[in-house]
């Protein structure tokens, strides 16, 4: 087989470079038009039960803390979010229990919120994350597992590319905030 002006390279540009010019590059999307139904802290569900409580007088102890799993009244976009918030974030495998393609919940997140699914995700992994991070001795294996990205490598390549850190240096604006 013989690849004649080049075509093996175009070929494999599309496939494998990050160029952002030519047949690889994707449309950009539309910003949304409207108000969101729901913000993104709206929907998402903490990973903890309990938050450790003192008052005055120093007595420490542990209260629960208000959690709703269906907060939205949709059952399919609650299911999604309960799957999330297991750690479950195959948007195939949750589409297949209901007999509907991938673009069909992508739309109905971006209708409801105003963000991509993609970016949607990503933020819950994230956030659940840094919880964890912060609030656990869990290892990073397992906050990885729990969030959802599933392996400590995935974890720090989501770490990287949003936050420019690692899971295992915590980032500046979380320092300040403890």
């Amino acid at each position: 087989m013989s690849y004649k002006n080049g075509n093996r390279a175009n070929v494999l540009n599309r496939w494998y470079s990050r160029n952002k010019e030519g047949l690889n590059r994707q449309a950009a999307r539309t910003p949304f038009k409207g108000e969101p139904q729901y913000t993104f802290d709206e929907l998402f569900i903490s990973p903890f039960t309990h938050a450790f409580t003192a008052d005055n007088e120093g007595r420490a102890g542990y209260t629960p803390i208000k959690r709703n799993l269906s907060p939205t009244g949709i059952n399919i976009l609650d299911d999604y979010l309960q799957a999330l918030h297991r750690g479950h974030s195959d948007i195939a495998d949750f589409c297949d229990r209901y007999n509907a393609r991938t673009s069909d919940l992508d739309g109905l997140i971006f209708l409801l919120t105003g963000m991509t699914n993609q970016d949607f995700r990503n933020r819950w992994i994230l956030k659940t994350a840094d919880l964890l991070l912060r609030y656990t001795d869990m290892t990073v294996e397992e906050i990885a597992r729990r969030s959802g990205a599933g392996t400590r490598t995935n974890l720090h390549f989501i770490y990287e590319r949003d936050l420019n850190t690692s899971p295992h240096r915590p980032s500046p604006r979380f320092t300040q905030a403890r």
